[in-house]
């Protein structure tokens, strides 16, 4: 007989640093009380779509550092330090979409905001929270942000 290994339950959550992914985010950790599941908190970066032109600083930016402390900020401003959950902090190369998808493979939840900080505000959700809608491999909650 063999044995498989149980995954802890996790919810894997979209963090951008809006103000609806912020709602998500609580909104995941107050589900992963009740739960006893682990959050990841996910947020994704992509080279700008000027990479590899001359730049007129000498400095090269890190964007995955810069990501990374993004995430950090954003965990802090929106759940504090405080919380009785684990929270793991993913900084993810790709498109949101893709990574959030791939991310959510196994996971017992996906929670996204409605919006993000895409261009279309009048549109009811945003064109991530759409693709995580329609093609994920577990339930996906979206959170609406203050004032949607």
């Amino acid at each position: 007989m063999t044995e498989e290994a149980i995954e802890a339950p996790r919810i894997v959550v979209g963090v951008d640093g809006s103000d609806s992914s912020k709602a998500a985010l609580r909104w995941a950790v107050r589900q992963a009380e009740l739960t006893g599941s682990a959050v990841e908190a996910l947020t994704s970066w992509e080279l700008p779509k000027t990479y590899g032109w001359p730049s007129l600083s000498a400095e090269v930016p890190d964007y995955e550092k810069d990501a990374g402390q993004a995430l950090a900020e954003t965990i802090r401003t929106a759940v504090g330090t405080g919380h009785p959950v684990e929270i793991r902090p993913l900084v993810v190369r790709g498109h949101a979409a893709a990574a959030l998808l791939d991310a959510a493979h196994g996971a017992t939840l996906l929670v996204v905001g409605n919006r993000g900080h895409g261009g279309f505000a009048e549109a009811l959700l945003g064109s991530v929270s759409q693709q995580c809608v329609q093609h994920a491999s577990c339930p996906v909650v979206v959170v609406r942000g203050p004032g949607s």
